[in-house]
């Protein structure tokens, strides 16, 4: 209880608004004439009355409680006292906000796996969010004996199921077992939809639910990149100019020599790739050089031998007009 202006004044309000908190109940205090009722951005307000809902105020302000909360309460039993004796009832504060919660296996999970007797053992980690919808369950299964309720109490209760729901899932519909990223989608919204019938008998929703990354031992891990690695690289060549390039960028900020070296292979391959365009371009003339299958191409002579006039090589002679070849 907090007073401001005079002692008369009884202030109703989450005092230590804490973004961790899922509700907080304010309990076993009178509301009295004169009390006022604070409801934050991000809070609503629920009246208890024997455990009972007796009104929901979702509106952020300050609200006299007398005259603008009372009048709408389900019961008014205050008034009957001319609400001078006070009226005992419990306010639950909800935060309203969507939580977003990171968790990890804290163990590696050994998933069945064809090539491995033993399964596949994987860790994983992302994100889940989750809400309050459903004041009524709340009520009924988590604040009617707790005073407060924490972000981690969620967490809590998530992860100790997370494991069994990965094996499932996973299992499930993990199309490749070396690359279950590509079907991390379709395994996170298996898992949101197991945890929401977990947690909706408490009033709670899981709005969504994310796998990051998995992870896999590291033998496994070296072997899955390399075949990756394999995978994009079409040709040697390819293969070079991306070492080059992988290489200048980690000799980035290195010593003199570090960087000489790494000017000199890429000069070497540059060289290679040049020579390898040369051959190329020389095989090509060569091919359409190459003569008909009539036989091997016949060269003229320089001079006609009918007027002896100067013909380089031509077919026919432009003076006389004699044929030189054939």
């Amino acid at each position: 209880m907090a007073f401001f202006g005079n002692q008369f004044s009884d202030v109703v309000e989450w005092e230590e608004f804490r973004d961790d908190m899922i509700f907080w109940k304010w309990t076993n205090k009178e509301i009295k004439k004169g009390s006022r009722l604070i409801i934050r951005p991000g809070q609503d307000a629920i009246f208890l009355n024997n455990g009972k809902i007796e009104g929901i105020f979702e509106q952020e302000g300050e609200y006299d409680i007398v005259s603008e909360i009372v009048p709408f309460l389900s019961t008014l039993k205050g008034f009957r006292f001319g609400f001078n004796s006070g009226m005992r009832v419990e306010v639950l504060f909800v935060n309203t906000k969507e939580f977003t919660v990171k968790w990890g296996t804290k163990s590696p999970i050994n998933i069945p796996a064809p090539q491995l007797p033993g399964g596949m053992p994987i860790r994983a980690n992302g994100t889940f969010h989750f809400k309050v919808n459903d004041y009524v369950n709340l009520i009924d299964k988590v604040a009617g004996v707790k005073d407060s309720y924490l972000v981690e109490d969620v967490q809590l209760r998530i992860t100790a199921r997370l494991d069994q729901l990965l094996m499932k899932w996973i299992t499930r519909e993990g199309k490749d077992m070396f690359n279950l990223q590509s079907n991390s989608h379709e395994i996170g919204k298996g898992i949101q939809d197991d945890l929401n019938m977990e947690i909706m008998d408490d009033g709670m929703k899981v709005t969504g639910f994310q796998v990051m990354s998995f992870n896999y031992p590291k033998e496994i891990q070296d072997m899955i990149n390399k075949n990756a690695s394999h995978g994009m690289v079409g040709d040697v060549s390819r293969y070079q100019q991306m070492s080059v390039a992988d290489a200048m960028g980690k000799s980035s900020g290195s010593n003199t020599a570090s960087d000489m070296a790494g000017m000199m292979m890429g000069m070497n391959i540059a060289k290679e790739m040049m020579n390898d365009q040369k051959e190329s371009s020389n095989a090509s003339s060569q091919k359409g050089s190459q003569p008909s299958a009539g036989g091997e191409e016949q060269q003229g002579p320089n001079f006609c031998p009918n007027c002896g006039e100067k013909v380089s090589g031509a077919k026919f002679c432009p003076n006389c007009g004699q044929k030189l070849v054939g």
